[in-house]
């Protein structure tokens, strides 16, 4: 049973982390624009970010239960 949620949350931590909008990293070293620019995360955003750190403590909670 615990194997099965780990298994979920891992699912729905990758789903949620692809969901988030990519950064200019990439982009820039593509050719793209240099001037970078700090935008706030706002909205559905923010939603995903939180979401993503609360997974992410899920995943590692369970993990660590699943040793003992």
């Amino acid at each position: 049973m615990l194997s099965i949620a780990q298994i979920i949350v891992a699912t729905l931590l990758i789903v949620v982390i692809l969901l988030q909008q990519r950064g200019t990293a990439l982009g820039s070293a593509l050719g793209g624009e240099s001037g970078g620019f700090y935008a706030t995360r706002r909205g559905l955003q923010k939603k995903l970010f939180y979401l993503t750190i609360f997974l992410g403590i899920a995943f590692i909670l369970l993990a660590l239960i699943n040793l003992l």
